[in-house]
């Protein structure tokens, strides 16, 4: 596990980076896993990452695992990568949008 000060930066990171609530993110991945046919139980709606991003926003500091530092720090890079103004994208890339608020992220929130 990674040291107390980098855990601490990587916590802040990590929440800078997720600006969903942990209903908010549940919320959208009900909506997102949900069709005409078949709407799946909400602890399975989503994909694993957002999932497990769910799971940490629910969790203190000192609860986490290996595990969840590793995924902390892929959505930190994931959502560091489309601040770069050569991938961020455009505010009607709504793919985009909506594959970074799998992991929590809303593009289009401040």
């Amino acid at each position: 596990m990674t040291d107390a000060l980098e855990l601490d930066a990587l916590w802040e990171d990590f929440h800078r980076a997720v600006n969903m609530t942990s209903q908010e993110l549940a919320a959208w991945l009900r909506v997102r896993d949900a069709d005409e046919n078949a709407e799946p139980l909400p602890e399975e709606a989503g994909t694993p990452t957002g999932q497990h991003v769910l799971a940490i926003l629910q969790k203190r500091r000192t609860d986490l695992t290996d595990d969840d530092v590793r995924v902390m720090y892929r959505v930190v890079d994931t959502v560091a990568a489309q601040a770069d103004p050569e991938n961020e994208p455009a505010a009607e890339d709504t793919r985009a949008r909506r594959r970074l608020m799998t992991i929590g992220h809303d593009p289009l929130r401040p």
